[in-house]
């Protein structure tokens, strides 16, 4: 029987976020697999004893991204894991977003404010679009972690935001507000083995006067979604840019539509996206047969 572990953060005292874990260990179970949920930080996990290691619900990462990217590498070193080490890297950082613009994917336009980028210089608001809403995030993230929404009145604000991540070593993403989102939705489309898993819609997570470190319902209103034909074309193009093309066991593609209405790539999720299983419960037989698959293959 293969020995599969899904990676998951540690809840600490409440209930885990993740709806969708105990259903899948238990599926795989009963298609004779071992397997468990095992916190990614457990010191005392074995993962060398485990045929694959699949990074599902890490969701307390992006607080410590060094630590996580140096358990992924060490994992790597002793059994397989999925996403690969490399593409885990590489997605970790929001900076991707740079390499698939240059690769001539659509994605939202972003610029990036790093710690000490302009030696001696105070950002100010004039750094700041001043034309139309923007949005500031930090490249390492998830859940809406740390990101706000801004009316070129609040650029002030925006610029004490910054200067709050800077001070503690994160890098900001300022990209403009797509307001075709308030319309349109997020899309997310699901990928797992390389297919086109299943797609679901979001409303717009940001609110406006919403503060950056508030919490935030990270997925408002999800629904099902049949994706068009150019939301699948631009999705596709996404996961072909991705470095040395790699094998990714699962993949989901966020993307919004820009002010000419087509859609762009906000943001590419390869290291631990929601599955929403919960939402697509016939998805859950696709999603055992591809682990069960990678984990044979590692034989």
């Amino acid at each position: 029987m293969p020995r599969v572990a899904l990676a998951t953060y540690d809840p600490r005292t409440g209930p885990s976020k993740d709806r969708d874990l105990p259903v899948l260990v238990r599926a795989l179970r009963d298609a004779g697999a071992e397997a468990e949920a095992v916190p990614w930080d457990d010191e005392s996990a074995d993962w060398a004893a485990f045929d694959l290691v699949v990074i599902r619900s890490t969701w307390d990462y992006s607080w410590r991204a060094a630590e996580f990217t140096a358990w992924a590498e060490k994992c790597g070193q002793v059994t397989r894991i999925a996403n690969p080490v490399d593409v885990v890297r590489w997605n970790a950082d929001k900076r991707y977003l740079g390499d698939l613009a240059a690769a001539g994917v659509p994605v939202v336009p972003t610029r990036y404010l790093a710690p000490g980028q302009n030696p001696g210089q105070t950002l100010g608001v004039d750094d700041l679009p001043g034309d139309r809403e923007f949005v500031v995030k930090p490249v390492f993230g998830a859940g809406a972690r740390f990101a706000a929404r801004y009316t070129p009145g609040e650029r002030e604000t925006a610029v004490a935001q910054v200067a709050r991540m800077h001070a503690e070593g994160l890098t900001a993403m300022v990209q403009p507000y797509l307001t075709r989102i308030d319309v349109s939705g997020e899309r997310a489309l699901q990928f797992f083995g390389g297919r086109l898993l299943h797609a679901s819609r979001k409303r717009a997570v940001l609110s406006p006067g919403t503060a950056y470190d508030a919490d935030k319902v990270a997925h408002p209103d999800l629904e099902p979604w049949t994706p068009t034909a150019a939301e699948l074309a631009v999705a596709e193009r996404a996961l072909a840019a991705v470095p040395d093309t790699p094998e990714l066991l699962y993949a989901r593609v966020d993307l919004v539509d820009g002010e000419d209405g087509a859609p762009r790539v906000m943001e590419l999720e390869l290291v631990e996206p929601n599955l929403f299983l919960w939402l697509h419960p016939t998805s859950l037989p696709t999603v055992v047969d591809a682990i069960l698959d990678a984990a044979a293959a590692t034989g």
